[in-house]
């Protein structure tokens, strides 16, 4: 398995055989010149995580493509123009089954309505499994080998980032929605990341570092 860190929470993961871009938001640069893409997954329809602008260029320009999200985001896609699956239980993408986890958004406060977060869990015999829960951490997973934790996020308390981490305590976590950190806060959150998290959990930053093969973690 590969994973590049294309900017916040976007991830291509290239796992059994398929490409699979997971959240392809505003806050993220040049996603729309990926081609070979086997899938677009989508957790939720905020605009860091699914931007409209670009989205149907990049499903247009990937022939065969299949996009895959939630209740909330689906509604989003269809007043653009592009068709989308909702979740009904896993979906398999030749080798790789697409399991969903959760149902709603963390709270960001009272006065806002809770949305649809579907996050997904990707698994292929023989790799790793990745689980990108999105803009929620009390899903429940189960046993996962490499997980996409937010960093920061204004719904987020650091406790809850690093009690998210020691409850799963994956091989390994790769830092994600990170696009309202400056430098000094984002070495800030990582360390306590690192220090407070799981204890068998190696934090892997891939920001800036291109495709990186997770094969052994």
């Amino acid at each position: 398995m590969r994973v590049t860190h294309l900017g916040h929470s976007c991830l291509l993961v290239e796992i059994g055989g398929e490409r699979i871009l997971i959240d392809p938001g505003t806050f993220t640069p040049g996603f729309e010149d990926l081609r070979d893409l086997s899938a677009v997954v989508v957790t939720h329809q905020h605009p860091d995580h699914l931007d409209p602008g670009r989205v149907p260029a990049l499903v247009r320009a990937n022939a065969g493509v299949r996009v895959l999200c939630d209740p909330g985001s689906a509604e989003v896609l269809a007043g653009v123009g592009v068709e989308a699956s909702t979740h009904n239980g896993a979906t398999t993408l030749g080798a790789v089954t697409i399991t969903p986890v959760g149902e709603v958004h963390a709270l960001i406060h009272e006065d806002l309505p809770r949305i649809p977060n579907v996050g997904v869990v990707l698994r292929a015999e023989g790799e790793p499994n990745l689980f990108h829960p999105g803009d929620a951490v009390d899903q429940d997973p189960g046993a996962v080998d490499v997980v996409a934790f937010p960093l920061n996020a204004p719904w987020q308390r650091s406790r809850e980032l690093t009690g998210f981490l020691r409850r799963l305590n994956p091989r390994t976590a790769v830092p994600i929605h990170d696009g309202l950190l400056n430098e000094r806060g984002r070495a800030l959150y990582l360390r306590q990341a690192a220090e407070l998290g799981g204890t068998d959990t190696e934090i892997r930053d891939l920001a800036g570092r291109g495709a990186t093969d997770l094969s052994g973690h």
